[in-house]
């Protein structure tokens, strides 16, 4: 439908240089002067002799831009007062105060998922006049690149972290369209987000079902051999089955040194600088080399010795809030002085002679292997592996001579369904960015949508179709608790 879009009639100047001109019947507004603005609750905060209430309660990782991700929500006790001015309301467009740069400003309309839900201090809950502003509207504003340049701008930054403020936030500058027009705007666009979820989501399909395959082929060679003929015997193990009778069963303290990291992200002064391989680097991508695009932190000299990534090191994902995300492997194939594994990650650096680095990070991806590793995996809200359970996993070990064949075989038989992966996340990305631009030209009146979408009957003001968790940016779902201006994950050990 995107050919039929058109420019508005007429146009005036924003004031804004970084915009340019908005549809001359739009009114600027303050933010300030059409919504409160309501803070949340502190983490941490003691209530001495105060009765609590629990209550559910969002989280900076909680909030993404334009849906929100509710797979892990807390619990916190806070007096009966403090969960009362901090409750959510059904039309509420929570947007995050602080934590990484690319995450300030993040927000979507809460819709009374979770009754009783409040929020923390560091997001605040936008609660618009529903005569002037639509919640809706409101929050494609701020997923747009028109919102997001706001918060760039005038964000408070230290090296990884940038915060705003209530006041930085009521000085936000709103180009409204009358109520009416605010409402064809947001069905316009939901209808287009309805599309891009029905494309995002076959794709994903499709790449599962290639995952899949590659599942299959990797099971049977790191498991069975590359000789169908050679005898077979029992692993001693459910998971694995059996395996060639000249094949060993080793524990991972056998075949490989354990070295888990405390590298966080944070820049001290005193400090070496340093290029940090962090856990979406390793969930992301099955081989690490050194021109990947790595956070820049600082690490001490005894940091740097102990987690400076080698060629042939296999580094796992050691704790995650999903248990399925657990050992997750990639192979460091390039490295250089400066990168050094960080927090939340453990290396296995191969012992000479009992295991090769390609062929370990290619086991670790066996089905038998990630059951026990998710079965070692402790927690209730946040799983981790322990130093002793990354040991004691079992894998099978072919002799050395016959390690590299099967790696060849592996690395052979998945190039197709790896280029055909990486073609179909490659669709998802540039869908994404399509729907990005089109969401930052509509709601800053670049183009009219008016003529396109019938004026709405029956839909609430404050309803929003947003993206399902499950269509959300894999990056996104695997938010670091680490980044959380006031609250730091534990590590699991």
């Amino acid at each position: 439908m995107n050919h039929q879009l058109r420019a508005y009639p007429e146009y005036k100047d924003s004031g804004l240089r970084w915009l340019g001109t908005v549809p001359a019947h739009w009114e600027c507004v303050r933010l300030r002067r059409v919504c409160q603005i309501q803070t949340g609750v502190t983490l941490g905060k003691k209530y001495d002799g105060i009765p609590l209430e629990e209550r559910p309660y969002l989280r900076v990782a909680n909030v993404q831009n334009g849906y929100l991700n509710l797979k892990h929500v807390k619990r916190i006790g806070v007096p009966h007062a403090e969960a009362t001015a901090c409750a959510l309301r059904h039309g509420d467009v929570v947007v995050t105060e602080g934590g990484d740069i690319d995450k300030l400003g993040r927000g979507a309309v809460w819709r009374g998922q979770i009754p009783g839900c409040i929020h923390q201090n560091h997001i605040f809950a936008i609660r618009p006049q529903p005569s002037r502003l639509s919640s809706r509207f409101l929050a494609l504003v701020m997923e747009s690149s028109y919102g997001r340049t706001y918060f760039q701008i005038t964000a408070k930054k230290t090296t990884n972290l940038a915060s705003t403020n209530r006041t930085t936030l009521g000085q936000f500058r709103l180009f409204l369209p009358p109520p009416e027009e605010q409402a064809v705007i947001a069905d316009f666009l939901d209808a287009n987000a309805a599309l891009v979820r029905k494309f995002i989501r076959n794709r994903r399909r499709l790449i599962d079902v290639l995952n899949q395959q590659k599942q299959a082929i990797i099971n049977k060679a790191v498991t069975r051999g590359l000789d169908s003929s050679v005898p077979l015997t029992s692993s001693g193990i459910e998971w694995l089955g059996d395996v060639p009778s000249h094949w060993n069963i080793r524990r991972l303290r056998n075949v490989a040194e354990l070295r888990v990291s405390n590298v966080d992200k944070h820049t001290l002064e005193g400090e070496i600088a340093v290029r940090l391989c962090n856990y979406t680097d390793v969930y992301k991508n099955s081989v690490i080399t050194a021109n990947m695009s790595f956070m820049k932190a600082t690490a001490t000299l005894d940091e740097i010795r102990a987690f400076h990534l080698h060629v042939g090191d296999v580094i796992i994902t050691k704790d995650s809030e999903d248990w399925q995300d657990i050992g997750v492997p990639a192979l460091v194939a390039e490295t250089a002085d400066d990168l050094v594994c960080g927090y939340h990650l453990a290396i296995l650096r191969p012992r000479p002679g009992a295991v090769t680095g390609p062929f370990l990070a290619y086991v670790l991806q066996c089905r038998g292997i990630v059951v026990q590793l998710s079965l070692a995996a402790n927690g209730v809200t946040r799983y981790g592996l322990s130093h002793g359970a990354i040991k004691a996993i079992s894998i099978p070990v072919p002799p050395t001579e016959k390690q590299e064949p099967i790696v060849k075989f592996i690395d052979d038989s998945v190039a197709s369904l790896n280029q055909a992966i990486r073609f179909a996340s490659r669709e998802i990305e540039l869908m994404r960015e399509y729907r990005t631009r089109l969401i930052a030209d509509v709601v800053t009146g670049k183009l009219d949508v008016r003529h396109l979408v019938s004026p709405p009957t029956s839909i609430e003001p404050e309803e929003l179709t947003a993206f399902d968790d499950d269509e959300a940016p894999l990056e996104d779902l695997l938010e670091d608790e680490e980044n959380e201006p006031a609250e730091e994950a534990d590590d699991a050990d």
